[in-house]
């Protein structure tokens, strides 16, 4: 790995314009467990129960008991790690253009992150579908104490600020992630598996526009193939080093 390392700093070094591109294995490092893959969330839980929206419309109650079990308890504990600071030093240095990212955890803002875009929005917000009136993620868990569903002060029902499955991704969102993969120069893939799309083609778009394209994940993915560099690691662990 000592050689692909030193082949990523020396394209960091003439790079000015790098987009990291964040999913679920950058968190996982935090102790946010997966949505795929053994042992991952949807092996628990039926998304299209637990985290679709037209069963959330129908019964929003089967939601918020996962939130109020699983996700809140999780969530409220995670720090960022070492990889999350990694980033942070690269902004500081100019090197880092964008990040964006697939999580909905919000530990890129609490590192210190500031150009972050956030695909598939943040768990932290949660808003009225009525009123469309705001609330943080422990008032809410506090309303959860007693009543299911939560509700909003006017009798609204309460969603949470993530995209869920039958949504659109945030159009502004994605138009933002679209500039950014086709004005970089270079575009580093860390812990997603790429095969969730539209966010999965962020990486081929990048790489058309002549960006170098790294990817570190754990497992192999779709995208393998047509990157410059490839390493299957821990993401904290090469971003530490690279730093």
């Amino acid at each position: 790995m000592d050689e692909r390392i030193s082949k990523i700093k020396k394209l960091i070094s003439i790079s000015n314009q790098i987009v990291a591109f964040t999913g679920a294995g950058f968190s996982a490092e935090s102790g946010i467990s997966t949505f795929r893959g053994a042992g991952g969330l949807w092996s628990k839980y039926n998304p299209s129960i637990y985290a679709d929206i037209n069963y959330f419309i129908k019964d929003p109650s089967y939601y918020w008991n996962f939130f109020r079990d699983e996700r809140y308890p999780v969530i409220k504990k995670a720090k960022p790690n070492d990889g999350h600071y990694a980033l942070v030093e690269l902004e500081k240095l100019g090197k880092i253009y964008r990040v964006i990212t697939q999580n909905i955890d919000g530990l890129h803002q609490m590192a210190g992150s500031s150009e972050v875009i956030e695909l598939h929005g943040n768990t932290r917000k949660i808003f009225c579908m009525n009123c469309d009136k705001t609330y943080s993620m422990d008032r809410v868990y506090n309303l959860l104490k007693k009543e299911l569903p939560p509700r909003c002060s006017c009798g609204g029902i309460l969603k949470p600020g993530t995209v869920l499955f039958g949504e659109p991704l945030p159009q502004v969102a994605l138009d933002m992630a679209n500039i950014a993969a086709r004005n970089c120069d270079m575009f580093i893939v860390l812990g997603s598996s790429l095969v969730v799309y539209p966010a999965a083609a962020l990486p081929e778009i990048a790489k058309n526009n002549r960006a170098k394209l790294i990817i570190v994940n754990i497992d192999p993915t779709p995208l393998d193939n047509i990157a410059d560099i490839v390493i299957n690691e821990s993401v904290s662990k090469v971003l530490s080093e690279l730093i």
